[in-house]
């Protein structure tokens, strides 16, 4: 675990957000945290509308700097095109903007409209996935035109589903594509603890690996809302997840300083059929990463055996709330895991958005390290929440941020 600040978690249907003066950075960790510095955040010409109609600073590695590159409301995940041009998806607004880089800042128009909350963004050669709330999409990408729309997998549960009456709290899907081209899907819990979602079918709190005649099958499950996922160099395929909250101790109890640094937020390395344990079973950092029994859904162990779990390979501190997830260079550090930290909403004091790096080790990932944070200020309030980080063809990292409403690019020196 990275490192604990401090909040009080109510037993609420979604998992973990708060919103200038001084920005607060990273509390030092055994890990070894990259040496941060501030860097005041630069602005070309049309980008300095609020929030950045004042200085901003941000803390990055020493001789980083940090440009609002362009301005998208909303922005949430991104991807690269073939051609060069960076794709931005607006759930709110229901549609994909690209952007093309130019000498300043980029132009940007309407991709594709009139989706149903598009979320995640997945290329594999000329061939774009998207995720909306429902179905995920298949075009064809071909000289900045979109076409030959195919739904790849229909019918997936959202707030629209008869069943579920409009009670949904993690609607929006993730997308990725593993190296064979088989295309897999993130889909959210219905609520913090709503255990009738492994029942389900198609089942909810899982990641769907989609069938080539379009039907879906389990890949992994318990995994309460796993927004960030990703393919890894090799191949195989993680989820960045946002937890479950106000949890009891081991004594019953739900305590506030309980509460705030438990359940870890896992980042773990998915195989066919693999566990995460919501909501019988929660990854502690107290143990290590191993899953204990939650004690309200599952006292006696008989809901599942949470020993024989594999431990969650890293984690992020309670409520951090990941979003986007991707495998790219982080300048001098070399490979790794980028996940958006988007900070916690039910936490006392805040957890802190940032964007998180865990280095590339032999297959799997190191502990989590801080790369660009400051965007929470000390009163707790918050000019940004990052999203998404990617790296460009440039080597430069652009990362998308939904309450600024901004693309940064970060420059690594």
């Amino acid at each position: 675990m990275k490192r604990v600040l401090g909040a009080a978690a109510a037993l609420l249907l979604a998992g973990c957000s708060a919103t200038s003066a001084t920005p607060v950075g990273p509390v030092p960790s055994p890990a070894g945290d990259l040496p941060l510095a501030a860097t005041t955040v630069r602005t070309l010409a049309g980008t300095d509308a609020a929030p950045f109609e004042k200085k901003r600073t941000l803390l990055a590695p020493p001789g980083w700097t940090v440009t609002v590159w362009a301005r998208v409301p909303a922005a949430r995940l991104l991807a690269w095109t073939p051609a060069g041009t960076l794709l931005v998806s607006r759930p709110k607004s229901g549609d994909v903007v690209e952007l093309t880089p130019g000498a300043a800042a980029p132009t940007q128009r309407t991709l594709v409209e009139g989706l149903n909350q598009p979320h995640g963004l997945a290329f594999t050669g000329d061939t774009l996935y998207v995720a909306e709330s429902d179905q995920v999409d298949r075009f064809t990408y071909k000289s900045g035109t979109l076409s030959g729309k195919q739904v790849v997998a229909a019918g997936l549960p959202d707030d629209k589903s008869p069943e579920l009456r409009g009670a949904y709290a993690h609607a929006l899907k993730s997308v990725t594509v593993g190296q064979d081209g088989t295309v897999y899907v993130s889909v959210g819990s219905t609520g913090n603890v709503s255990a009738e979602d492994r029942e389900a079918k198609p089942e909810r709190a899982t990641i769907l690996k989609v069938n080539d005649d379009g039907t879906t099958s389990t890949f992994a499950r318990g995994v309460r809302n796993g927004t960030g996922l990703a393919v890894d160099p090799d191949g195989a395929v993680w989820t960045a997840v946002n937890n479950r909250d106000n949890i009891a101790d081991e004594n019953g109890e739900v305590r506030t300083e309980y509460v705030n640094d438990h359940p870890l937020e896992p980042l773990a390395k998915l195989t066919e059929g693999r566990d995460l344990g919501w909501p019988y079973c929660n990854p502690d950092p107290d143990q290590g990463r191993a899953f204990v029994r939650d004690v309200q859904l599952n006292p006696d162990g008989t809901k599942l055996d949470c020993g024989a779990l594999p431990t969650v390979e890293q984690g992020m501190g309670a409520h951090s709330a990941p979003l986007g997830l991707s495998f790219g260079t982080a300048g001098s550090y070399g490979l790794g895991a980028l996940v958006g930290v988007h900070g916690s909403w039910n936490r006392k004091p805040p957890r802190p958005p940032e964007v998180s790096f865990f280095a590339w080790r032999d297959g799997g990932v190191g502990p989590q390290q801080t790369l660009l944070t400051g965007f929470q200020l000390e009163d707790g309030s918050r000019w940004g929440r990052p999203v998404m980080a990617v790296e460009g063809p440039d080597k430069a990292l652009y990362v998308s941020d939904d309450l600024a409403g901004a693309i940064y690019r970060v420059t690594t020196g």
